[in-house]
């Protein structure tokens, strides 16, 4: 896979904090995801370096990564970089979102079974 050069230009304290912070989720969803630094880095064609330096806000994540790398951590974007979602909206918490798309990626019979204990659960509280 071919690698992306980033370039790196001095940054504003206000950029430092919010690179900061989104290094640190950036950390915690990978973690979460139970990937290393350097598979995160495969995945989205980056070097293991490049994704220690995002990860604690030395270098500027570009706006065209964060779609892959939200996919790769299992979030959206919007939760990736501290955007509070708008009240109202509809849809999964982003934390059962996030256990719906790792689910999804389970081997059919492994989804099933997920969804019979589900199922079962579900009956229970209707009682």
């Amino acid at each position: 896979m071919e690698r992306i050069e980033i370039e790196t230009l001095p940054m504003t304290h206000d950029e430092k904090s919010f690179f900061k912070s989104l290094g640190k989720r950036i950390a915690e969803l990978r973690k979460e995801q139970g990937l290393t630094q350097a598979q995160l880095a495969e995945l989205l064609g980056l070097t293991q370096q490049q994704v220690g330096h995002f990860e604690v806000g030395r270098r500027r994540v570009p706006v065209s990564l964060l779609p892959a790398l939200a996919r790769a951590v299992g979030t959206s974007v919007e939760d990736l970089i501290g955007e509070d979602r708008k009240p109202g909206k509809r849809g999964p918490a982003p934390k059962l979102q996030r256990h719906l798309e790792r689910i999804s990626q389970l081997p059919r019979a492994r989804q099933r079974f997920v969804l019979q204990v589900l199922d079962s659960v579900l009956q229970q509280e209707a009682r």
